[in-house]
């Protein structure tokens, strides 16, 4: 009819819709960038002080020793040995630094940046805002697992880096020796530390899939940081009790000194398959379980 008009627009321009009903432009893969969590949990004081401390103990260490009048008794037993083989080069001194870390600190740390990551998130009831953003879940959670073995391996190289620096100015780029295999040429002890960095990294990846499991399943985050570190430490404890037999086999602890056998002559290689096979299901089943298990809880904090 003349000078009448028909209004066939919709209840609200919500603006152009894109596939599966998401706006135009959202890419999930474009949310919560590497970089901006790496930037993000580098001004977190727990990772600057972690990463310090790995910087902080070679030099303690190095202290340590010049304080050494030789009067008592330790060079008399195995770690007295060991101390006098540590000041007899850098790699040396690389070696024991890695020797008295890896069976406890190293262990705490991966277990702060890899159990800390979401738990923290949660208990500052900022979880959810992230999620909100949107950010995908299954994305959210592998951003900040990659992140956390980032600055886990981080905090190796930093370790190994300074008593590498650090001892080797001090006693100089000597061969390497060990209680398990002959002197070994300055080159080739270099490549047998960089061996026994990686198979310990391989390690580590237990306590870092069992950190991040407990993380996305408690508000705590001391909780998922000290129950990881309290389970590895049973772990090595059952591993002492022979009566077990075979069953230590099973435990993520059992080979976790087989690292010794890149030091020796010749290389023994046997365990420390075992031991990388055994790490890796072991971390593989955690971080399965850890995405199943945050992509079907209710998020409320």
């Amino acid at each position: 009819m003349a000078g009448s008009s028909i209004d066939t627009a919709g209840p609200a321009d919500v603006g152009p819709v894109g596939p599966g009903g998401a706006a135009a432009g959202y890419r999930p893969s474009a949310t919560l960038p590497f970089a901006a969590e790496f930037r993000r949990q580098a001004s977190r004081r727990r990772t600057q002080l972690a990463l310090g401390f790995m910087v902080l103990l070679p030099l303690i260490i190095l202290i340590a020793f010049q304080f050494d009048s030789g009067d008592d008794d330790n060079g008399r037993n195995e770690f007295g040995s060991l101390v006098e083989l540590a000041t007899s080069g850098g790699l040396n001194f690389t070696l024991f630094s890695i020797f008295v870390s890896a069976s406890f600190l190293l262990v705490v740390v991966v277990a702060l940046f890899c159990g800390d990551t979401v738990a923290s998130e949660a208990s500052w009831g900022s979880l959810r805002y992230l999620l909100a953003v949107p950010v995908p879940r299954s994305r959210l959670l592998a951003v900040k697992l990659l992140v956390a073995l980032a600055y886990s391996a981080l905090a190796l190289l930093l370790l190994a880096g300074t008593a590498l620096l650090a001892g080797t100015l001090r006693y100089g780029w000597e061969p390497l020796r060990s209680q398990v295999a002959a002197e070994l040429a300055p080159t080739d002890g270099l490549l047998r530390l960089l061996a026994v960095l990686g198979y310990l990294a391989v390690v580590l990846l237990v306590v870092a899939g069992l950190a991040f499991l407990l993380s996305v399943t408690t508000d705590a985050a001391l909780g998922a940081v000290g129950g990881a570190v309290l389970l590895w430490i049973l772990s090595s404890i059952l591993d002492q009790i022979t009566a077990l037999g075979g069953l230590r086999n099973f435990l993520p602890t059992h080979y976790s000194t087989a690292w010794l056998g890149l030091l020796s002559t010749p290389v023994q290689t046997d365990d420390v398959v075992r031991g990388a096979i055994s790490a890796v299901s072991y971390a593989t089943l955690f971080w399965g379980l850890a995405f199943w298990r945050f992509t079907r809880k209710d998020v409320t904090s």
